[in-house]
């Protein structure tokens, strides 16, 4: 199998290049890629410098390069455009259409897609990170009144990894606790959590699935056991359904899909627009 390389290309971090482009590439299955980020082209010269790198792969691997690229300036995306390479850039696929729509000029301004031009938006994702972060795994002062949402579930069901994107991403003030085995033993809600029932979103995973990932963890030890993974998922399960909390099993779900989930679910307020 012939293994391609893609170049994320862009005049500021990479980050919008990067999650289009790789969007883009898992329609592709039983393709390797090979990703390479090119981030702040933002002159003439540094996009020279990005055509040489492009060619010469091109050269070395006898194959073209896929190049994605969220150049913003017209200049610097004529030269990147000239190299050996499939060149897919974003914003000229949709700022000239959009252009001729609402019948106004685009700013071509470099930074707005995750700069900090908006600060009060830029303040919110600050927030909740710190937020998220204060009230990780039942931590902290466990400020659950200010919390847009509490995430519940057995050890290493995904919580952390989502509460810290909806920090980022939406601003959501997003809380967690794990649900230990005295939890699940006493069959009822923590008394932490019972004053906010209304604001728990539960977690769960396939049994196999959460032993393989506690297994990196603790390897050969009780916690990472077939045995006490499948108590645990199916006492939590039980919890969850007693208690009306609603869930999602997370198991072939990606951070973003889970996200996007629970926010559809509960109505949650995005706090910012990504």
């Amino acid at each position: 199998m012939t293994r391609r390389t893609v170049f994320f290309v862009s005049d500021q971090t990479g980050v919008t290049a990067e999650t289009m482009g790789h969007s883009l590439l898992t329609q592709f299955d039983g393709q390797q890629f090979r990703p390479v980020t090119l981030p702040f082209i933002s002159s003439v010269d540094k996009a020279r410098e990005a055509v040489r790198r492009i060619d010469a792969t091109a050269a070395e691997e006898g194959a073209r390069p896929i190049v994605f690229s969220t150049l913003v300036k017209e200049d610097v995306r004529n030269v990147v455009k000239r190299a050996q390479g499939l060149f897919l850039d974003f914003f000229d696929a949709f700022l000239g259409p959009l252009e001729a729509e609402l019948s106004v000029k685009s700013a071509h301004a470099t930074g707005r897609a995750h700069g900090m031009a908006d600060l009060a938006a830029y303040t919110s994702r600050i927030n909740a990170t710190n937020f998220a972060v204060a009230n990780d795994d039942g931590a902290g002062e466990r400020d659950y009144e200010r919390a847009d949402v509490i995430l519940v579930g057995v050890s290493r069901s995904g919580k952390t990894p989502t509460c810290l994107y909806m920090a980022l991403q939406y601003g959501i003030f997003a809380a967690n606790y794990p649900l230990t085995e005295d939890d699940l033993e006493a069959a009822h809600l923590p008394r932490a959590l019972a004053p906010f029932k209304q604001k728990l979103y539960g977690l769960t995973i396939r049994p196999d699935r959460l032993q393989q990932i506690r297994h990196e963890r603790r390897p050969d030890s009780r916690y990472s056991s077939l045995p006490q993974v499948q108590y645990e998922v199916r006492a939590a399960e039980a919890l969850f359904g007693r208690l009306g909390v609603p869930s999602i099993n997370t198991t072939e779900c990606s951070i973003e899909e889970i996200a996007s989930r629970i926010i559809e679910k509960t109505g949650i307020e995005r706090r910012v627009r990504p």
